[in-house]
């Protein structure tokens, strides 16, 4: 692997990591405050969060993934 190819995809995966987070966060501002309506209190953080945890971990492998695979302008 070339030195270039390996700080694209480095910063490729930190992309994807940020995006992550920012849907964790996001998911959790509007889940936090639907699922208390839903369920009692011991079990709607849980679920607001654990909802929180899934969206944000698939949003920072999708974008991961998408962005280390896409070809970068030094590849052509």
């Amino acid at each position: 692997m070339e030195r270039s190819s390996r700080a694209d995809s480095v910063s490729a995966w930190a992309v994807g990591i940020g995006a992550g987070l920012i849907g964790l966060q996001l998911t959790w501002l509007v889940a936090n405050p639907s699922a208390s309506i839903v369920w009692e209190s011991p079990t709607w953080p849980t679920v607001a969060f654990l909802t929180a945890v899934v969206v944000g971990f698939s949003t920072a492998v999708l974008v991961g993934h998408r962005l280390a695979g896409a070809p970068s302008a030094s590849d052509s």
